[in-house]
């Protein structure tokens, strides 16, 4: 079964799945987790690095040969100075292989395509107002807060766009620099590639990032998780001919844009449900006597299980049976109970009593209040007061901080 076919036959499953975030976004699907479509791109991206997303050609000039011109490359840049020669790496032993590979396909270390380079930390002063952005891990996730620097470096510590980087600490992951020619931070790794004819940096980015949780998972810190770059330069990425790997990118970025169409057609959808929920809820509150409460419940039960599906319905469901009962909508009246405007004058003779007894003091005359300041029609029995109607505040004094309890 093709992917495209797995997500279409069950397009339900992957746009139904939802999860709350922890923190709420913009509008109100802010909060909500597309789960189902998350794990979509995740499956996607397992799939690619398995070598389950396109067929393989048995006339592809497999990764063996590829590995050969890439080392050759490699000895050819230290021959002229521009890399360091490195250590020998260990083989890979079967039990780092997390699957079996397609034929034509290699396992190989990081450090055998790329080298790790190090940024630079950066000294307060170092750090302007002016002059080259320095790009630090939260620049990555938006564009606040850039600081800048007027330093001359060698050219491996800029990064230009295009460039392949990762970072390593706090907010893991890979990405693909699209901006302006930057310096950046000693928690960012920029990987450059040794001979990108034979390894496509763009699979590479996404190989990286289907390993990411694997690579956290190495690392070391409680405050700050951070990776150190000897590990880095360990991990096994499983390489496909240049062909395949060409392939692979291209089909993940056709898959992407559907995900991503799909994740637009929920957002909306959450929203304009939302909206109807909010709608019908805000019938009940504005029902005018409870013949017409009762009509407008009657009207939301018949789809209730429709209804009351996500989080944010839920919650505005509660809001609102909390809203009704503070406008006395939620249980009858009885006529036979003593109103509160005889509630109100023992309060107040109670509250006469405590200042005669010195233990408050009396209070300024509290304003009447306006019928601006009323928000809806009381029924009968009830009245609005005052907060100071009904109690009075303790001013307690500390060394540090003064504060209030009512």
């Amino acid at each position: 079964m093709s992917v495209e076919k797995l997500i279409v036959d069950h397009m339900e499953t992957w746009t139904s799945a939802l999860q709350t975030r922890s923190t709420a976004g913009r509008g109100s699907s802010g909060k909500i987790d597309l789960y189902g479509i998350k794990k979509l791109r995740e499956l996607i991206l397992e799939l690619a690095v398995r070598g389950k997303l396109v067929p393989q050609d048995p006339n592809d000039e497999p990764a063996s040969e590829l590995l050969k011109r890439i080392a050759a490359e490699k000895a050819e840049l230290v021959k002229q100075g521009k890399i360091k020669k490195q250590k020998p790496l260990p083989e890979i032993s079967e039990e780092e292989k997390p699957f079996e590979l397609p034929e034509g396909w290699e396992w190989v270390r990081v450090a055998d395509l790329m080298e790790v380079i190090n940024g630079r930390a950066y000294k307060k002063h170092e750090m302007l107002q002016t002059g080259t952005p320095l790009l630090r891990v939260g620049n990555l996730f938006t564009s606040n807060e850039w600081y800048y620097s007027d330093l001359q470096l060698d050219e491996n510590k800029y990064i230009n766009n295009g460039d392949l980087i990762y970072a390593w600490s706090a907010s893991f992951g890979p990405f693909i620099w699209t901006g302006e020619k930057v310096i950046y931070h000693y928690h960012i790794w920029k990987l450059n590639l040794f001979a990108e004819e034979y390894s496509n940096k763009y699979f590479i980015h996404d190989f990286l990032l289907s390993i990411t949780d694997k690579i956290k998972s190495q690392g070391n810190g409680i405050a700050m998780l951070h990776m150190t770059k000897e590990k880095m330069e360990q991990q096994i990425i499983a390489l496909p001919p240049i062909n395949e790997q060409q392939q692979i990118v291209r089909k993940i970025r056709e898959l992407t844009v559907l995900c991503d169409q799909l994740e637009q057609q929920s957002l909306t959808s959450l929203d304009a449900h939302q909206q109807l929920v909010e709608t019908l809820l805000g019938t009940l509150t504005d029902s005018q006597n409870a013949e017409e409460l009762a009509e407008n419940w009657a009207r939301i039960s018949e789809h209730f299980d429709t209804l009351f599906t996500t989080e944010a319905s839920v919650d505005t469901l509660k809001q609102t049976i909390l809203q009704l009962a503070v406008m006395g909508k939620l249980v009858p009246q009885d006529p036979n109970d003593e109103p509160a405007s005889e509630l109100l004058k023992r309060i107040a003779q109670e509250k006469a009593q405590l200042v005669k007894e010195g233990k408050i003091k009396k209070q300024k005359p509290l304003p009447p209040i306006s019928d601006e300041e009323k928000p809806f029609e009381l029924p009968e029995g009830w009245e609005w007061c005052r907060i100071d109607d009904l109690t009075f505040c303790f001013w307690r004094n500390t060394k540090t901080t003064e504060k209030t309890t009512c």
